[in-house]
């Protein structure tokens, strides 16, 4: 067999390392396959110097090529006979193959390894194991490069490391359950194989179910961007229509405007050149009733002149224009003051609604699972310092403290007036911060009752003073804090409101989510009232 293989490497390519096809031998007497040796030297055009691959033994010109007939000959046979028998060598171990321990000279490929040996067989090697009783107990594998890792390295190489020591976590042999390990808690490796394969099974079901709920998440996902992308799609085309019908719209009465100042001109400027003509018909008129009396002057005989006076006609009363009034460059600046006027108007309506316009698309917002804060703090981490708006204040409020505090100041008159089940005074005021995105900020407040809120900035059309009142319209969410108990308000509907009383109030709003959350804060936070909604304008803190 050893002699077939050094046979078939004379007849191999060294290229290709293959067989010989249509061999040719070139002028320093090695052999290639054809084309490979022509591939080999095109890539050598450029230096036209020619190489043999083996001994790089040069040539110029480029040689010809000819077939080696009995190489090909040669080839042919060995596939008919000497090939038959290579299937045999893929029975041998290559450098990455697992080779039999007991083969001497050329190893094979094991195809088992056995535990209990510890050692790899070929296929007729292994027979044993399954022939022999005491052999037919061994624990087989695959074939495994790793068996010595099995030895025992304190102890010989026949012991193999079957058991397992819970106390330090390792393999041992049974030697060394005698010696540095006595004592330690070991069983079977077996048996912690087995124990460890459960909890193998257990996290790898888990990874799967994990697996399955991310995958649904994903397509979840994948889905909403889907979503979003028709949407936003859908979004702009409407919005480019709408845009160019407004568009449209104005050319249209651009062009109606246009079309009324031209249609004006005319009239306008027919009606001046009839007045002109009209004028203009008189003044040569004149000039020949001019041009005969100064003949009739120059008439030096007195009898003609006297008799040719009554003869002339009399001259008719001039026409009067008395509505001639001419303003240079101001006829038609009414009609520019009024597009003027429109377009202030359109520019206002553009910057109100503008605003809306931003805040709804930025209002777009795929809530994904970002938990919300549990502690108090992880909610100071969304803390905003807040400042009162002396602008929204009422008049009996006193703002100090850089205006962070708010004290109500009524003097005797007021005191004797004020009823607080009337709601006669309004004593509120706004932060001056308005708020959007995540945030959080605390109240503290003393006296016999107050209301900690959120708001628009303004509320609409009330109709009198207990409609503005935080919580008493639908712009507005408030909690009412007294010494004994809290009312949520909004829209003037009342809900009691369980849990401890307290002097501090954390309000935490997540705008984009629409979530207000009251909170008594003391020792711990509690939780007071939860508030789910869809905000669609900045809000502002309010007591």
């Amino acid at each position: 067999m050893e002699e077939r293989g050094v046979q078939m490497d004379k007849i191999s390519c060294s290229i290709c390392l293959d067989l010989l096809k249509d061999p040719v031998t070139i002028p320093c007497g090695h052999s290639y396959c054809m084309n490979c040796i022509n591939d080999h030297w095109d890539g050598e055009d450029q230096r036209r110097n020619y190489s043999c691959p083996q001994c790089q033994k040069e040539f110029t010109p480029r040689p010809v090529l000819e077939k080696n007939i009995t190489l090909d000959v040669l080839v042919e046979d060995l596939k008919k006979t000497e090939l038959q028998a290579a299937p045999a060598d893929h029975c041998y171990a290559g450098p990455e193959d697992v080779a039999c321990d007991v083969c001497t000279g050329r190893k094979r490929k094991a195809v088992k390894s056995c535990l209990s040996c510890p050692a790899s067989y070929c296929e007729d090697h292994l027979q044993h194991h399954y022939d022999a009783p005491p052999l037919k107990r061994h624990k087989l594998v695959d074939p495994s490069k790793t068996l010595q890792d099995n030895i025992c390295s304190r102890h010989n190489e026949d012991e193999v490391m079957k058991i397992f020591c819970r106390t330090d976590q390792q393999c041992i042999c049974y030697l060394c359950t005698m010696d540095e390990h006595k004592g330690h808690e070991t069983v079977p490796a077996a048996a912690e194989r087995a124990e460890k394969q459960k909890k193998l099974l257990e996290s790898r079901q888990q990874i799967h179910q994990r697996i399955q709920d991310q995958e649904k998440d994903v397509k979840l996902l994948q889905q909403e961007v889907e979503a979003i992308n028709v949407s936003a799609d859908k979004a702009v085309e409407d919005s480019e229509k709408i845009f160019t019908e407004l568009i449209r719209l104005l050319q249209e009465r651009s062009s109606e405007v246009k079309q009324q100042i031209r249609s004006q001109q005319e009239t306008e400027v027919s009606r001046v050149k009839d007045v002109q003509e009209k004028l203009e018909q008189e003044i040569t008129e004149l000039k020949r009733k001019d041009a005969e009396l100064e003949q009739l002057s120059h008439t030096e005989d007195h009898t003609q002149f006297l008799l040719n006076y009554p003869s002339l006609p009399a001259l008719r009363e001039s026409t009067k224009y008395s509505s001639i009034n001419i303003r240079p460059l101001r006829h038609f600046e009414d009609v520019t003051a009024a597009v003027s006027e429109l377009r202030d108007k359109l520019q206002d309506v553009l910057r109100d609604t503008w605003t809306n316009i931003e805040l709804t698309v930025t209002d777009v917002d795929v809530l994904l699972s970002e938990p919300e804060p549990k502690n108090r703090d992880e909610f100071l981490k969304y803390s905003q310092e807040l400042t009162l708006d002396p602008n929204t204040a009422d008049r009996v409020l006193l703002l100090s403290e850089e205006n962070r505090k708010a004290t109500v100041v009524l003097n005797p008159e007021q005191f004797r007036l004020y009823n607080p089940s009337l709601g006669t005074f309004c004593f509120q005021v706004l932060s001056k911060e308005s708020l959007t995105g995540r945030c959080y900020w605390e109240v503290e407040w003393g006296g016999s009752a107050f209301r900690v809120a959120v708001s628009l900035k303004n509320f609409g059309n009330v109709r009198q003073v207990n409609e503005s009142v935080f919580g008493s319209n639908s712009n507005s969410w408030a909690l009412r804090c007294d010494e004994k108990s809290y009312i949520f308000i909004h829209n003037d509907v009342r809900t009691p409101v369980p849990g401890p009383v307290s002097s501090r109030i954390g309000v935490y709003l997540d705008h984009r989510a629409g979530v207000l959350c009251f909170y008594s804060v003391s020792g711990t936070m509690t939780l007071l009232h939860r508030v789910q909604t869809r905000f669609t304008q900045p809000l502002y803190a309010g007591v």
